[in-house]
């Protein structure tokens, strides 16, 4: 099974189906659904309102952000730890 938003490049007709996969969408308005949703605040700070001239620049600033990210366990959990997620 494939757990996708309603985005309309999903639900487009050129999307091709593949055998033996299941697509469910999820109810529209339900951003607490998809708990990685909430980590894009977390992972595009340093992007935000910047410009870029080659894709090697996002990339390094996307390699140190990740760093970054991996000392901050906490907040990541806040963001993500639903009360009806389970624990592993």
């Amino acid at each position: 099974m494939l757990v996708e938003d309603n985005a309309g490049w999903h639900r487009s007709e050129r999307v091709e189906k593949i055998e033996g996969i299941t697509v469910e969408f999820l109810p529209a308005y339900s951003p607490e659904l998809p708990p990685a949703e909430r980590l894009w605040t977390l992972v595009d700070e340093p992007l935000v309102n910047q410009s870029f001239e080659t894709i090697d620049e996002i990339e390094e600033i996307l390699v140190e952000r990740c760093n970054t990210l991996n000392n901050l366990k906490k907040e990541i959990k806040d963001l993500t730890n639903y009360h009806w997620l389970m624990n592993p």
